[in-house]
């Protein structure tokens, strides 16, 4: 007797199939609303209005996220004093100008706009990172995912991919709050931005139009960890990174806003530069420092210098004048100028590349790089000014048990918050008080920072202004410090 098959009597959804055979042949027509008609229709050779094409960046909820920035808050900012330290007075008044204050950041960011507008130097935040779960930070976009169909027209669209609904509302927490805080930025102020790949490229959408791309600073990367557990597929995150914005970047020149170190003495300063043309320099007798024996040089050995005619060295510095002829980025004018000022010159080598010493009170300030590395063994390890190494996010969780235990994930070290706070220690007509802000303050980690920072730089009495939701920590304190 033949076997009878188990069969399904299950009616098979034939959109769904039909939806899913698309998407493998043509991808490009699916966005996280949907079909893409207009593209399909491009695709499949119609033809298209081309007028409607425009550059633009948005998802379903963006019109209300604008909204939300610009509605006025009704709440209230109110001291609470029991919590309170640093009372002076029994008026119960303050002797320090560091704040916390406990409530949703949006409408904090809205109250705060009438006293500190345009009053904060740097902004710190690190964002919940959207992992396609929910947010503590719902506001008004906690959607159904058949509110979302509806927003997104999607209603009649039986299998539509609502994976995106995440992403949106990402961005709708994001938006206004990026809004608000630019507002409170002070014309030289910048902004840094913590974010995991995920949501990295609607971030920097978002940055693009808020702050503008033209104050577009650098995409910082910063290397987490140093511990690798099981090989994850196709690649391991061991990285995370962080966004940099200005408020105003070009304002009748470019300003410079992030120093990582002032030198004092440019030993390492190059008077070569191969883009420019040749110059003829003139070193007079005395004014060149050389490692290199005694003698006589009549040519160098790169091809890059030539020498016009012989040096003599005597006691490791030229006995007399001599002309170098190279693509020099200073005119031999300049080179005059800065003789001087007190600027020597320094030869290593019979190549003859020269670099310049400047003289006593000089200073050149050095940009910090792009790649913030971590490991102690690595030569090009990150330090700030005051000789710390950036750390890791493992040694980050450690800081943390030993204070409250463990009481949040994934914090960053104080290290790090350090380093970017440090950032803003410039050269002359720096701001000695300035005010740094972290509206996702989490575990206190930017107020430990900037008090560090303030112990290790004199006459600096940076000032914190930290925002949390009041979020419950079962046996816990839910801030790392208060002062």
């Amino acid at each position: 007797m033949a076997k009878i098959e188990k069969m399904s009597l299950e009616s098979e959804d034939l959109v769904e199939d039909r939806l899913a055979r698309l998407k493998e042949l043509m991808p490009e027509v699916f966005t996280e609303s949907g079909i893409d008609f207009d593209k399909l229709r491009l695709e499949l050779g119609d033809e298209v209005d081309e007028r409607q094409e425009r550059y633009a960046f948005t998802w379903p909820g963006k019109m209300d996220a604008i909204r939300q920035s610009q509605t006025p808050s009704t709440a209230t900012l109110r001291p609470c004093v029991e919590k309170s330290r640093g009372r002076d007075g029994e008026d119960g008044s303050f002797d320090s100008d560091n704040i916390y204050i406990e409530g949703d950041n949006l409408e904090v960011l809205k109250l705060l706009q009438s006293g500190y507008h345009g009053k904060v130097k740097m902004i710190y935040i690190d964002p919940p990172y959207n992992t396609g779960k929910d947010f503590v930070y719902k506001d008004k976009f906690g959607d159904t995912i058949e509110n979302y169909k509806k927003q997104a027209g999607l209603a009649n669209q039986s299998n539509a991919d609502t994976s995106g609904r995440y992403h949106s509302d990402w961005c709708s927490m994001m938006y206004p709050r990026l809004r608000l805080a630019r507002e409170l930025l002070s014309d030289d102020g910048v902004i840094f931005i913590s974010i995991s790949n995920i949501e990295l490229n609607k971030l920097m959408m978002m940055c693009n139009e808020i702050f503008g791309e033209s104050n577009f600073i650098d995409l910082f990367i910063w290397e987490k960890t140093q511990h690798f557990g099981r090989q994850k597929l196709n690649s391991y995150s061991n990285a995370d990174y962080i966004v940099c914005f200005a408020k105003e970047l070009d304002n009748g020149g470019i300003k410079e806003l992030l120093v990582e170190k002032v030198k004092t003495e440019l030993q390492d300063a190059p008077l070569y530069n191969a883009s420019n043309n040749v110059n003829t320099l003139i070193f007079p007798a005395g004014s060149v420092k050389f490692n290199m024996p005694d003698g006589t040089y009549s040519e160098t050995t790169s091809k890059d210098y030539l020498l016009l005619n012989p040096v003599n060295v005597v006691n490791s510095r030229n006995e007399n004048d001599f002309r170098l002829s190279f693509r020099s980025r200073w005119s031999n004018e300049t080179v005059q100028n800065e003789l001087d000022k007190g600027t020597t010159f320094w030869v290593k080598t019979d190549k003859f590349a020269i670099r310049a010493i400047y003289g006593a009170g000089k200073t050149a300030n050095e940009s910090p790089r792009q790649i913030i590395f971590t490991n102690s063994s690595n030569p090009k390890a990150t330090f700030n000014r005051f000789g710390d190494r950036v750390d890791t996010s493992e040694n980050a969780t450690k800081e943390v048990q030993e204070l409250i235990g463990d009481a949040f994930s994934y914090p960053k070290p104080v290290s790090l918050l350090k380093y970017l706070v440090s950032l803003l220690w410039s050269t002359e007509g720096y701001d000695t008080n300035p005010l740094i802000m972290d509206f996702f303050s989490g575990s206190g980690t930017t107020a430990h920072a900037v008090m560090n920072t303030n112990l290790e730089a004199p006459n600096n009495t940076a000032r914190y202004l930290l925002v949390q939701l009041p979020e419950k920590v079962e046996g816990r304190i839910a801030c790392r410090m208060l002062v």
